[in-house]
């Protein structure tokens, strides 16, 4: 294999979203692993005066990830981020004006390796998203066990992401006066693997708990496709019914989160590393679908809401696929 090493003249900004980008792949990769082991060398020290006052502040505060979490204006807007967003670049498209007065719930497709495009364009202060939906406040919902990790989940709430538990949804979905929006990335960790270049396939069939919450709320549903999601990284080949498939299934139903095996760009070398190849996102918020609000919806309720959605989804996609590249001849896969 012949190695495709990057030119040494590259300007300091390019540097610098490069750098951006490895932290925010590294941030989701070992960040985790690293609070944790600081909090173990706290307990073996025997740090006590540190290690006892968080726990007791941990045990009161463990449920603020599903009441809405503890964002911080100064950590979303880094100056890290800017440089994050403008590598690959990420873009937020509106194609409908929305009513403050509504929430709204998001779906978000497709998951990809990191959701890249939901972090970047929810969870920093350098999308466009106030510009284009002023008035209201955008929660991305993740899975809960980030939260049970100390340290890291004051990190990770502090740039906006809540519990994807259905106490969690259902708060934000209940504000009064609205402004609120859940951004849900519905595929899920099965999802991610099968994040391959070129391929359009979402987890979304058996995918009707965020339809019944919607009811339930009264929150307005709206497809986001993310065009470029599945490009920014290379997984090892893992057909369903393969060995390595198998294994990775049976890994998430264990952990409750999936482990891709990918690959993208080095730092100094285009062939092989952790950075993502530097594609453009572009995330389309289509219409909102109405939604009637309906304290106890029936199975028939849930069904003909959840068959609209994925009208709407594949609508959304047919009808800007060609803006960004993507052939006439290709479509979405619901699985």
């Amino acid at each position: 294999m012949k190695v495709e090493f990057a030119p040494l003249n590259i300007p300091l900004a390019r540097r610098l979203q490069t750098a951006a980008v490895l932290y925010f792949v590294l941030c989701f990769l070992v960040l985790a692993e690293v609070c944790v082991g600081i909090l173990v060398i706290l307990v073996l020290r025997n740090y006590w005066f540190l290690y006892i006052p968080y726990f007791t502040w941990l045990y009161f505060d463990w449920h603020t990830p599903e009441q809405g979490g503890r964002r911080c204006n100064w950590t979303r807007s880094w100056a890290i981020w800017r440089h994050f967003k403008d590598y690959f670049p990420i873009h937020l498209i509106k194609t409908s004006d929305l009513d403050p007065s509504h929430n709204y719930m998001f779906g978000f497709h497709p998951h990809g390796v990191l959701a890249t495009g939901a972090f970047g364009n929810f969870c920093t202060n350098y999308s466009d998203f106030k510009k284009l939906f002023p008035g209201f406040t955008a929660y991305l919902h993740t899975l809960p066990n980030w939260f049970w990790c100390p340290l890291f989940r004051e990190y990770l709430m502090s740039h906006g992401p809540v519990s994807v538990s259905k106490k969690s949804v259902s708060h934000v979905l209940s504000k009064e006066t609205g402004g609120n929006i859940s951004v849900i990335v519905l595929g899920g960790a099965e999802e991610s693997l099968d994040a391959h270049p070129g391929k359009f396939t979402l987890f979304i069939r058996q995918r009707k708990g965020f339809v019944k919450i919607a009811l339930t709320c009264g929150a307005y549903l709206v497809p986001v496709f993310s065009f470029g999601e599945n490009e920014l990284f290379k997984q090892i080949s893992n057909p369903e019914g393969s060995w390595l498939r198998t294994l990775q299934n049976r890994m998430q139903k264990v952990m409750g989160f999936a482990l891709p095996l990918f690959h993208a760009r080095g730092i100094f070398q285009y062939n092989f590393g952790l950075i993502p190849y530097r594609k453009p996102i572009y995330s389309v918020v289509g219409h909102p679908i109405p939604v009637h609000q309906t304290p106890n919806p029936t199975s028939e309720q849930v069904e003909e809401l959840h068959q609209t959605y994925m009208e709407e989804l594949r609508k959304l996609f047919e009808e800007h696929k060609g803006k960004y590249g993507i052939p006439e001849n290709e479509t979405l896969i619901f699985r």
